[in-house]
């Protein structure tokens, strides 16, 4: 987990590099909803893979999976963007909180 980490910390760097002209709200503002966006692709790749899209496009489930890690990567940005020092512990707590039950089942 902390290759992961180190390389959100390197990429929250050249995008906060990017956006150096906004105030610092703004772009966690942003980022937020740059997590919306990158799960509506996701989505979008599996409307084309159950061919419910009109615009014709094919898509098939490493697309899916794509858009996914994508939707990751920017909510751990915005974990970053907003609390830099502590998003690691922060995501470290609510994910022991958030899958509890499925260790506690796990143990059963």
């Amino acid at each position: 987990m902390d290759a992961l980490w180190d390389n959100i910390e390197k990429l929250s760097a050249v995008c906060r590099a990017a956006g150096a002209h906004l105030p610092d709200e703004e772009l966690k503002a942003l980022q937020v909803g740059k997590v919306a966006e990158e799960a509506g692709e996701a989505m979008h790749a599996l409307h084309g893979l159950k061919g419910l899209t009109t615009c014709g496009d094919d898509h098939a489930w490493p697309e899916v999976q794509n858009d996914l890690v994508g939707a990751v990567i920017a909510a751990l940005l915005a974990m970053h963007y907003i609390d830099p020092t502590g998003a690691r512990a922060t995501f470290d707590e609510i994910l022991q909180r958030r899958t509890r039950r499925g260790r506690v089942a796990n143990t059963a």
